[in-house]
């Protein structure tokens, strides 16, 4: 009893100890995959999204600097320019003169991102003339949409193809995440190209680099040596977002210093070197603040000041540039993320890394510190993912780490006040069971033991206590136990089971434990078990056991030898086909029914024609070898009710009961010699044979069994006069 009272006064330090050795993971799983499930629920709700896209955003921010793009020109029309021209828009004139300018240059590709469907005199027809004169002049046209009223484009270019669209996605914060390169709009049904695809696929193919769909999946596009996966409704931090058309997650560029830009007064006034606008694509656009042709993209930071906006005309130079990257510079155009269900793993292993990381610390401080470092790890992991173009789940790992981690310390804070109370409900468990007996908690960790049980095991109390079977027993063995024990924790009824148990001498017993649970006033479970030792009365019912499975194995193998006999005697042994016994009784089995049933039944008889000659020229194996083909063909060619037989020799039957008109009977026949007449593959060798057929039908041509067969046999020979390889019904009354 003292060595109890001491077990009892650690109690509270030693139930976390036992905890910790092994039986917390059920329970570390369960909160990991509640906590995980959680948090799954809140992102598929939506209410994670925010603050996914913030973290989004925020990498992109901390991305390194990234070199200049030298493919792409930006001529931005300012407020200083529309001052310079005194109008807005520009004159038909003096936009055809900025393209001849700019063409005069030689570049790539020109995108003219500027709203324009109505005619701005003076110089209406110069600017017409210019517009067919430069094949590599995109302009472009906004597409009616929720968010936009349509616009047309220049009609000129509309009837030379050369258009793109410069509608542009928006995520409900007002900022653009995706670049989309084809849109189908449900106004015209008709399949559209974005300003950006069709400038950066020009370029792309004026340097032997087309963009042409991935051969195994042409969902995806071959962009030189990227593939480009379509962005799909729940990518990333997105929950059912709008996929429709072709996009994907922009892999953007800092606007700031990345792209060449020269304003309209120095083109006009011929200040911008050729050499800044040769092989280059040219994009033509407003970034003037009064025009208001502004954007937000991950890199317009706005918590403490207004978003540092990009005019549309940078926002689509971003996007060229993106795919030109791709194609040429290896750089991926898109963010790629994981499919949902690696997503969802790893939120539930940050899960069970917060559980497992509080439950070994023990402490709230120590659990603090790790879950700081925890978290740290979580960003610099996702931080350089993000650097390789991959958009990992961050703020959903990171809360299903603080909230496994919140979780597991409340629990265990719970547990050791457990413990604490468990004193008193003990003390009266040893007291008032004089058998060998066994307590548990429900971590499945000896609690309380008494002598009876230790002497029965053969270790000493001290060794067994904070242990379970599994550092003592088999693994066999306490397997068993455990599940038993669940079973009981689980149910609260209590059960009686018989199980093996080995001591420490190596001696195997049979023994009866009764299992039970019993709380104590602080409301923890406790298994009480009690042990009977039936090794003599098993060893008993095992022999009488086996005496009644000795028995049964004879009755077995009896009934198994008169089968075969029976088997035997009624099948052929060469096809395995019903014998000659077999097929009277079938016969007579079906004349009974159809005498009782007022149907009909048809017999024929089967001769196949020159198998002597095939049996003396090829062998009697290759004659036995071809009986079994025709055997085997002929049972696939007819009902599961008909019965084929093989009498002897090349002569077979067919008995078709249940027949209702003739005519079903000579297709049956058309049938099997049509079968038979496929040449037959015996010993790498083609061989041929026909078969001739009579037929007698009940009660037509007899109403016994030996009359039919008789007139069977005879319409078979009549067959065969009459030149074989066909069938002959019998024409004999009774």
């Amino acid at each position: 009893m003292g060595r109890f009272t001491q077990i009892l006064r650690y109690g509270r330090r030693a139930g976390v100890n036992q905890l910790r050795q092994g039986g917390e993971w059920r329970w570390l799983l369960f909160a990991s995959s509640g906590v995980s499930g959680l948090v799954l629920l809140l992102r598929l709700a939506g209410l994670l999204q925010s603050w996914e896209w913030g973290t989004y955003d925020l990498l992109f921010r901390w991305r390194p600097p990234e070199m200049p793009e030298q493919r792409i020109l930006i001529v931005g029309i300012d407020d200083d320019d529309i001052g310079h021209i005194k109008s807005w828009p520009m004159s038909d004139r003096l936009l055809a003169e900025l393209l001849q300018k700019l063409q005069a240059s030689e570049p790539v590709a020109i995108g003219l991102d500027i709203s324009r469907n109505l005619p701005m005199p003076p110089g209406t027809e110069e600017l017409d003339a210019v517009l067919k004169s430069i094949p590599n002049l995109i302009g472009i046209q906004t597409l009616a949409d929720q968010s936009n009223i349509g616009i047309t484009p220049l009609p000129v270019l509309a009837a030379a193809e050369q258009i793109g669209f410069n509608n542009v996605m928006i995520d409900a914060d007002g900022k653009v995440r995706r670049n989309l390169l084809y849109w189908r709009t449900s106004h015209d049904n008709q399949l559209h190209k974005s300003l950006a695809q069709r400038l950066a696929w020009i370029y792309l193919n004026a340097k032997g680099l087309p963009p042409q769909p991935v051969p195994n999946n042409p969902s995806y596009l071959q962009l030189g040596r990227t593939v480009l996966r379509p962005f799909e409704a729940s990518d990333g931090g997105y929950v059912r977002a709008d996929s429709l058309g072709y996009q994907f997650l922009a892999n953007f560029r800092p606007s700031k210093d990345i792209f060449d830009t020269v304003t309209l007064r120095d083109v006009l006034a011929d200040r911008v070197a050729p050499e800044r606008i040769r092989d280059r694509i040219v994009l033509i656009g407003a970034n003037a603040r009064s025009i208001k042709d502004f954007f937000e993209t991950p890199y317009s930071a706005g918590l403490v000041s207004a978003p540092d906006e990009i005019a549309g005309v940078e926002l689509h130079a971003n996007f060229v540039s993106q795919i030109l990257c791709a194609a040429i510079d290896g750089r991926h155009p898109s963010i790629r993320v994981w499919s949902d269900p690696i997503e969802w793993l790893w939120i539930f292993l940050w899960s069970a890394v917060g559980a497992h990381l509080c439950w070994r610390c023990g402490t709230p401080s120590r659990s603090f510190i790790a879950i700081i470092i925890s978290q740290g790890v979580i960003g610099a992991i996702c931080y350089i993912a993000f650097l390789f173009c991959w958009w990992l789940p961050l703020v959903p790992s990171a809360l299903s780490l603080l909230g496994s981690a919140i979780t597991v310390t409340s629990y265990i804070a719970h547990l050791q006040d457990e413990l604490k109370k468990s004193k008193e409900f003990l003390n009266q468990i040893i007291d008032t069971i004089p058998d060998p007996i066994f307590v548990k908690d429900q971590h499945h960790r000896w609690v309380v033991l008494n002598n009876a049980y230790a002497n029965f095991i053969g270790y000493p109390i001290s060794s067994l206590i904070n242990h379970s079977e599994f550092d003592f027993l088999p693994g066999r063995e306490a397997a068993i136990f455990r599940d038993k024990d669940n079973l009981v924790f689980a149910t609260g009824q209590s059960s009686e089971n018989e199980e093996e148990f080995t001591d420490a001498r190596g001696i195997t017993h049979f023994i009866a434990t009764k299992r039970s649970l019993h709380r104590d006033p602080a409301g923890n479970l406790f298994l009480v078990g009690v042990i009977r030792d039936i090794t003599e009365r098993k060893q008993m019912e095992d022999a009488l056991k086996q005496t009644a499975a000795d028995l049964a194995r004879s009755n077995e193998e009896l009934k198994l030898s008169e089968d075969g006999l029976r088997y035997i005697a009624y099948h052929d042994t060469l096809t395995g086909l019903p014998n000659r016994k077999l097929f009277y009784e079938r016969l007579d089995q079906a004349l009974e029914w159809a005498a009782i049933n007022n149907q009909s039944v048809a017999l024929m008889f089967l001769d196949l024609d020159g198998f002597k000659l095939i049996n003396d020229t090829c062998g009697h194996d290759t004659g036995d070898l071809l009986l079994q083909a025709v055997a085997d063909r002929l049972t696939r060619s007819l009902r599961g009710s008909d019965t084929v037989s093989r009498l002897g020799g090349d002569e077979f039957t067919v008995i078709l009961p249940a027949i209702s008109e003739p005519i079903k009977v000579e297709r049956v026949a058309q049938k099997i010699i049509t079968t038979l007449s496929h040449s037959f593959a015996i010993g790498g060798a083609e061989i041929s044979v026909t078969a001739s057929i009579g037929i007698s039908l009940y009660p037509g041509n007899g109403e016994d069994a030996d009359t039919l067969i008789k007139n069977a046999d005879a319409a078979m020979y009549r067959a065969k006069e009459l030149g074989k390889n066909q069938y002959a019904f019998s024409q004999t009354k009774p």
